[in-house]
């Protein structure tokens, strides 16, 4: 087992919940604001720091995950949008095979194609069932990926798919409403996949709210991400992660 599965698998044994702040990597064609960006996530006590997206409008990847890696202490993980979102410099990679759709490519087709590199880089590669649930409208990962996400108020379908995941094999369930999403994931439906699975739950999209922060926690989520919208108040990410931090385990 890798060490940053080793990681996730501990803090759900003992009941720890983990914040990851997701930077976007276009972010990296402004190395002032990433270098202010990285720093506020360390200093508010951020756990993970993930690097990717579902659609790159620059060139630098690489550059981008070396950065951050240089100016954090906490583990670096890729959420990769496509075989190309892939960097040495990069601690481990959610390895998201896309359960929740029906697209062979976003299911293994992808998988294939990167694989390779992922072993020739050395990075840890994390099995990861990636779930797309609605979040009250279209977002880029929805459009890019051509998926119909899990419908808000269907608990039982996102509860099946990732019981589904984990006889697959699969270490951790990732459920995701997208970049821009009105709406998180709905705690119900949080609650229903934790009672049928032991997995880490992470969770992400829409959250920008303490209050939604410490609900998504007490439904069962394990690790919240959220994106880097809290630049425009750089406090916000301190009450997120006490929030985060003080979250409890069901």
């Amino acid at each position: 087992m890798g060490s940053v599965l080793h990681l996730l698998e501990n803090a759900r044994k003992e009941g720890r919940k983990l914040l990851a702040v997701l930077i976007d990597p276009d972010l990296g064609q402004d190395a002032e604001r990433l270098e202010r960006t990285v720093q506020n996530a360390c200093m508010a006590k951020a756990d993970l720091i993930f690097v990717g997206g579902s659609l790159l409008t620059s060139a630098g990847f690489d550059q981008c995950v070396g950065r951050v890696k240089d100016l954090s202490d906490r583990p670096v993980i890729l959420f990769p949008g496509s075989p190309a979102q892939l960097s040495a410099h990069a601690d481990a990679v959610l390895f998201l095979s896309l359960i929740s759709g029906r697209s062979a490519e976003l299911l293994i087709g992808h998988h294939v194609t990167a694989a390779p590199t992922v072993k020739a880089l050395g990075i840890e590669a994390i099995p990861t069932g990636y779930m797309l649930v609605d979040g009250g409208k279209p977002t880029t990962v929805s459009y890019v990926s051509q998926t119909v996400p899990i419908p808000h108020d269907k608990p039982g379908i996102a509860a099946a798919t990732a019981l589904a995941g984990s006889y697959l094999g699969l270490r951790t369930v990732y459920m995701d409403t997208g970049s821009g999403a009105l709406r998180t994931v709905a705690p119900a439906m949080i609650t229903a996949v934790r009672s049928q699975v032991d997995l880490p739950i992470i969770v992400g999209g829409g959250i920008s709210e303490v209050r939604t922060a410490r609900t998504l926690c007490e439904a069962g989520a394990d690790v919240l991400v959220v994106g880097t919208a809290f630049e425009q108040d750089p406090e916000h990410i301190f009450a997120m992660s006490e929030a985060v931090h003080s979250g409890h385990s069901i």
